[in-house]
């Protein structure tokens, strides 16, 4: 196989290309993960889906957002909510990272304010909202709008590398990435493609087990080189800073307002010394930078409180 046989180094020969493709899609319709937000196309439980995912495993998303959704089912009453109510709901269901409540609150205000409560439905015009980066806007527009470009995360890389020897190169992952999706197709295409790097591409593959539809085509499992580009290792959780911000955010849920002496002992049981006041304040004022508690002046000392 040649270039000049595929116009792309890295992809089948073009009077394949159409057979790679369908046996991914057939596979993946015959038989995938059944997560509830594969079950709609209205824009605003995906968006929330899309939100809750980063970083976090399918699986525990679940019930959190169908939580979500009991709570707020339309985009106009998750705008209508007040923030510290949707911060303290993401830190109650331990999601993390709680600027992502923030800013999806900020998105979907934007959604009432700006669009009439319409979604956009281009990649271009969803990262607009607050929050909605490159991937989570080319998700959405994909899931919701069959809109969308390649999606290109960890699970697709590692697909691109072991099937068709793309290098660790992130221009080049996109651009494979595109040449392979069949237009107008992005919304099966994107699905099936991360369900077959989460099921049977993963860092241990499963090819014969999960029926892998591309094993006739694919490098790895030609050559038994089934290595991948390096996935970052995610931090530790336990007594990290992130952890004690999300203490901070559910105990303030719980109390309206909080002197720093009485809200330190409550989110770590050896507060003090290098982990004392100091350290207290810095962590809420990193809180308050980004617009999710306040602190006031008390009487004696400051008060912290969930921003409204």
């Amino acid at each position: 196989m040649t270039e000049a046989d595929t116009g792309d180094a890295f992809l089948p020969a073009a009077d394949e290309l159409d057979a790679v493709r369908s046996a991914l899609i057939e596979w993946y319709e015959a038989d995938h993960r059944e997560y509830p937000w594969r079950e709609t196309d209205d824009a605003y439980p995906i968006l929330v889906s899309e939100i809750m995912s980063q970083q976090t495993q399918l699986d525990r998303v679940v019930d959190a957002w169908g939580d979500f959704l009991d709570r707020w089912p339309t985009v106009e009453a998750l705008a209508d909510a007040p923030r510290s109510d949707v911060v303290s709901f993401w830190s109650g269901h331990s999601l993390g990272y709680n600027n992502r409540a923030k800013y999806l609150h900020e998105a979907a205000t934007q959604i009432v304010e700006e669009y009439d409560g319409q979604f956009p439905d281009t990649p271009e015009e969803l990262q607009e909202l607050m929050g909605v980066g490159p991937y989570t806007a080319n998700a959405v527009a994909s899931f919701a709008f069959n809109n969308g470009d390649a999606v290109v995360d960890t699970n697709v890389k590692r697909v691109l590398y072991r099937a068709f020897d793309v290098p660790d190169d992130d221009t080049e992952f996109e651009r494979v990435a595109s040449d392979l999706m069949p237009a107008g197709d992005s919304r099966v295409w994107n699905n099936a493609i991360m369900e077959l790097g989460g099921v049977a591409c993963e860092k241990t593959p499963s090819c014969d087990a999960a029926g892998c539809p591309w094993r006739r085509w694919c490098h790895a499992y030609e050559t038994g080189d089934f290595t991948a580009p390096d996935v970052p290792t995610q931090p530790s959780f336990e007594g990290s800073r992130r952890q004690f911000r999300g203490r901070v955010i559910e105990t303030l849920g719980e109390y309206d307002d909080l002197p720093l002496s009485e809200l330190g002992p409550r989110i770590r049981v050896d507060y003090g010394g290098d982990t004392g006041r100091e350290w207290l304040e810095g962590l809420v004022s990193d809180l308050a930078d980004d617009g999710l508690v306040v602190v006031n002046d008390g009487d004696d000392e400051p008060h912290v409180s969930l921003k409204q």
